[in-house]
């Protein structure tokens, strides 16, 4: 029974029963009031102050959405209220779980601090913490039949994220009905996240290009056999008339990573933000504890970086001026796909540069073109891949970056644009 309310200025009105009350009102949850959602963007798109708070009330509700339509369609389901009506809260409480574990100012400065495991490992901790299992107690209660808390655990992470953080959850199967669950919120097709993540980005930052039909899409969402997992595996799929709405999100991921994920004045203030929260991490010792961990969001960093740039010999002085004023930003620069991590090794010996004045990332193979690879139910109920469907070939959103120190941005522009004209003479 909804017990409360709050009003969402994407989606309208989110209503929240007393158990989702419960969650929000947590310590561990509230805390995402205080992490930007797009890191440090809104230096650049000023509008882009909104939170992993509101992104995780947004979530909910689109799963929810996705939930009871999929059920809809699953005629032989829709007897079993004791079953529907689980797996809905389940999924429910999944989608305000999924992002608990972020650092502050969320992606940032995640691979630097976190490595491959990523933020899930910290929401691993967080869903299994003392500020929840109460709530997960009263739940198992009111299903004894059910295994609550790993049900949450699993739709929220996910099966391959899990196994990859969690040696103990190795051992713990997914059934396919779970499998589908999970990828309601963090399918890359159509997950609950995605989906809102590009609406709410779109309209706080004012690009348009995130907009899409997603009505549609989560109108014609099904689920569908997966032939290629086994013969029993489940996974989400789209009616045929609904793959041109599919199109469009893939199409406004593209446009978004290129227009504010990737913006290189974007990723000129992350780099920063990135190099600055190392610093802090490495100093506190943040990840001890769940604890210690928990103590941090975007304003204790805020802090702190105001006290560097008082301070010359403070820890990530140099940062916090790049972050204040654009005379000390490092400039980024896109690298040809041919760049290497030798050549720019070398260059960098050619120049004496340090470490502490040029850094790159070359993006890896599996970063590359993303394209359609789901099921689509065709209008004579034959089940064929999208990639037989669709005509659009999605661009990839991976790119490769060079950060510079201003003082030598221009030599190595220079040399950049050198190995250009060498490599196409070859070429020629």
């Amino acid at each position: 029974m909804n017990s409360k309310k709050i009003y969402d200025p994407l989606h309208g009105f989110i209503f929240l029963n007393e158990w989702e009350k419960q969650a929000i009102d947590s310590a561990v949850f509230q805390r995402l009031h205080y992490i930007h959602q797009l890191g440090v963007a809104y230096l650049v798109y000023p509008g882009a102050t909104h939170s992993r708070f509101e992104h995780s009330l947004g979530v909910m509700h689109i799963a929810t959405q996705i939930y009871n339509r999929l059920l809809q369609k699953h005629v032989d389901l829709q007897n079993e209220e004791d079953f529907v009506s689980y797996w809905r809260q389940i999924v429910r409480m999944a989608a305000l779980c999924h992002d608990l574990g972020h650092l502050p100012f969320s992606h940032v400065a995640e691979k630097a601090i976190l490595g491959t495991e990523g933020h899930e490992k910290w929401t691993l901790q967080m869903i299994q913490s003392s500020h929840l299992l109460p709530l997960w107690e009263q739940l198992q209660k009111q299903y004894p039949d059910e295994c609550v808390l790993e049900d949450i655990v699993k739709v929220s992470i996910g099966e391959e994220k899990l196994r990859q953080i969690s040696a103990l959850w190795k051992e713990i199967p997914f059934s396919p009905w779970e499998r589908v669950m999970s990828a309601v919120i963090t399918g890359d097709f159509f997950g609950a996240d995605r989906i809102d993540y590009l609406l709410r980005d779109a309209r706080c930052t004012g690009a348009s290009y995130g907009l899409f039909d997603y009505h549609q899409l989560i109108e014609m969402l099904c689920i569908l056999p997966d032939k290629k997992a086994g013969p029993d595996e489940l996974t989400l799929g789209i009616e045929e008339n609904g793959l041109e709405s599919c199109e469009a999100m893939l199409l406004a991921r593209h446009f978004m990573y290129k227009r504010v994920y990737q913006y290189p004045s974007v990723k000129g203030y992350s780099f920063h933000m990135s190099r600055f929260m190392q610093a802090l991490y490495a100093e506190r010792g943040y990840l001890a504890s769940s604890d210690s961990y928990l103590s941090v969001s975007d304003s204790e960093v805020l802090v702190e970086m105001r006290k560097a740039l008082q301070d010359p010999h403070y820890l990530g002085h140099q940062d916090a001026l790049a972050l204040q004023g654009k005379d000390f930003r490092f400039h980024v620069l896109e690298l040809p796909k041919d760049v290497s991590s030798d050549l720019l090794m070398q260059m960098q010996q050619d120049l004496g540069l340090t470490t502490k004045e040029i850094q790159w990332h070359i993006a890896q193979k599996k970063e590359e073109e993303q394209n359609f690879s789901f099921p689509v139910l065709k209008k004579n109920d034959s089940i064929v891949d999208a990639r037989q469907c669709s005509e659009i070939p999605i661009p990839s959103f991976s790119r490769n970056w060079v950060y510079i120190d201003p003082l030598h941005s221009g030599i190595l522009q220079k040399k950049l644009e050198d190995h250009l004209h060498s490599t196409q003479g070859e070429r020629s």
